[in-house]
């Protein structure tokens, strides 16, 4: 989305952060980090920055902040669209084994040990010291720090995309039986779904929360069909 928008002259793009990762990706636009303070800051953020426009392009995961972009945008009269990426389907030779949350999931894996990579968000992984009988690979974009208090942990950083051939190079590497991950959609972090559908591979699958109500598109197209049409009959001040 900020590839696409960073060339227009007409626009004053700002990209905002949840300050979560030590040390994001460079982006064309510039760039905030940190939260809003909630509705009332977001609307407050809309009202003294003239936005024009607000395009809610969250992890599909991110209910918070994508609810409060729905209130906040109403609250200051702001054309308002949430970028919504379709999730991934199982194909022919998934095993997917669907939950709701990360406990779920540590209860899915069974008693018998089991080695597992995860692929989730630092803040998430605590319920797995719960189950210390299993053998984590643990990927994620910063250390985990302090390490979790397992027995047999293994961690790993990288930031995405990651191809399926060198996911399956990991999971063949680390003798993965069971991959966790959300169904987060999009090609990105997909290499590691079609890595352990080529090895036979289940994958214990968090679902997907309910999205906020509010207007959405499914692309990145057409978010900016969408910004176009919103700024066709006002002076373009900010996105």
């Amino acid at each position: 989305m900020a590839g696409h928008l960073a060339g227009r002259a007409d626009l004053r793009v700002t990209l905002s952060l949840a300050g979560r990762t030590a040390s994001p990706a460079s982006q064309p636009v510039p760039v905030r980090s940190g939260g809003f303070g909630g509705v009332v800051g977001l609307a407050a953020y809309l009202s003294e920055e003239r936005v024009d426009a607000l395009i809610d392009a969250t992890h599909p995961y991110a209910t918070v902040i994508s609810a409060n972009a729905v209130q906040a945008a109403q609250t200051a009269g702001v054309p308002f669209v949430a970028l919504r990426r379709l999730p991934w389907i199982a194909t022919a030779g998934d095993r997917w084994t669907a939950v709701n949350d990360v406990s779920e999931a540590v209860q899915a894996l069974g008693q018998v040990p089991r080695r597992v990579l995860v692929t989730l968000g630092r803040n998430e992984l605590a319920p797995f010291v719960a189950a210390p009988a299993h053998h984590y690979l643990i990927r994620s974009v910063d250390p985990v720090d302090p390490p979790l208090p397992l027995p047999q942990v293994t961690y790993v950083t990288g930031r995405g995309p990651f191809s399926e051939n060198d996911d399956r190079a990991l999971l063949q590497q680390h003798r993965i039986e069971v991959v966790i991950a959300k169904n987060s959609g999009g090609t990105a972090t997909y290499g590691k779904i079609a890595a352990a559908r080529a090895l036979g591979i289940g994958v214990i699958m968090l679902r997907r929360p309910p999205e906020p109500h509010g207007p959405a598109v499914k692309t990145v197209d057409d978010a900016i069909a969408w910004l176009d049409h919103a700024l066709t009959s006002t002076t373009a001040r900010g996105v």
